[in-house]
């Protein structure tokens, strides 16, 4: 009994040394250890046997086994249910992404082509003025018109106002440009050439109907510089200038060459007719092309519908020669 007390009395300060060392590693720890040998020295000095002391250690061993098992159980739960988690991310991802590409496969053209991000940059300028047109003619004649105050506008860095169609020189009717053309298609598309809004601002407009609009209809057939010198500073000066008449009012010969380009752009581009008018035209071309062969002709067709839009695209040089001379 006495060689037993005396190695449990090694051992007993060793684990206190043991302690100390391992005491900066948490106050609970020290704390244990020291409750663990001050339990063993009660046993020791109240007579307790040898073999229920070694059972104790025993017990004691057993339990932090247990508790590490039981730990290390908890980590490895953790540990699935994270990866049971994270698969269920990844397979979420996938389902978006099969849908996404077949979202994309049955959108029709249509709408793929009214997205924003099909949308050109819009180009910065310091705006001059405000310009405001009332076509006048037939149908194709306002047409070209407004490709003439498109340029017009770009190159004099203005803001164009939508133009308003001439109602009453050949027909009686009521039509505006956002019945016959796509309006929104219309600014969008040249967004990158010049601002155009759908009427003037709020204070541009109760400025127009508290004073008076400066109108005036340009000269026809005048090339840039008539535009750059007589044109620009009334707008300047006035703030907004109102065209009376926009037919043939740009010269067709003797242009530079962007303008021109820019020109046809608007007219056979930018300027797209309603989607009710288009979807209208499409049916009637669906139903005779399903009862055979058929040919359209425009019984009033005229050579100057071709010659003073200005564009050449597609004509030889014999084409393009005759044109010329035509305008």
């Amino acid at each position: 009994m006495t060689m037993f007390y005396s190695k449990v009395i090694f051992e007993d300060s060793e684990l206190e040394e043991d302690t100390k060392e391992k005491k900066p590693h948490g106050k609970m720890r020290y704390a244990a250890a020291m409750v663990k040998t001050d339990i063993l020295k009660s046993l020791i000095i109240k007579g307790v046997k040898t073999e229920k002391l070694k059972g104790l250690l025993q017990e004691d061993t057993e339990g932090d086994k247990l508790r590490l098992f039981m730990i290390a159980r908890k980590r490895s739960s953790l540990l699935k249910l994270w990866a049971i988690r994270v698969t269920y991310l990844i397979l979420l991802c996938t389902i978006a992404l099969q849908f996404k590409g077949l979202a994309h496969m049955l959108t029709p053209s249509f709408f793929k082509a009214h997205s924003a991000s099909s949308l050109p940059p819009q180009r910065i300028y310091e705006n001059n003025g405000y310009l405001m047109v009332s076509s006048n003619g037939g149908l194709n004649q306002m047409r070209a018109g407004i490709c003439d105050m498109v340029t017009i506008a770009r190159y004099l860095n203005v803001t164009l106002i939508i133009p308003e169609l001439d109602n009453t020189s050949f027909w009686n009717d009521r039509s505006q440009f956002q019945d016959i053309f796509d309006v929104d298609y219309f600014i969008n598309f040249l967004r990158d050439e010049v601002r155009i809004l759908k009427e003037l601002p709020p204070q541009k407009k109760q400025k127009v109907e508290s004073e008076s609009l400066y109108s005036m209809p340009p000269i026809s057939w005048s090339n840039m510089t008539y535009y750059y010198e007589v044109i620009l500073p009334r707008i300047k000066t006035y703030e907004v200038v109102h065209f009376t008449k926009t037919d043939a009012r740009l010269a067709n010969n003797g242009i530079p060459e962007e303008v021109q380009k820019l020109r046809c752009r608007v007219n056979y581009h930018a300027l797209r007719f309603a989607p009710s008018i288009q979807q209208l035209a499409e049916k009637i071309v669906k139903i005779l092309k399903e009862r055979g062969p058929f040919l359209s002709l425009h019984l009033r067709y005229e050579m100057d519908m071709i010659a003073f839009s200005g564009c050449n695209e597609g004509c030889n040089r014999e084409e393009i020669e005759e044109l010329t001379k035509m305008r």
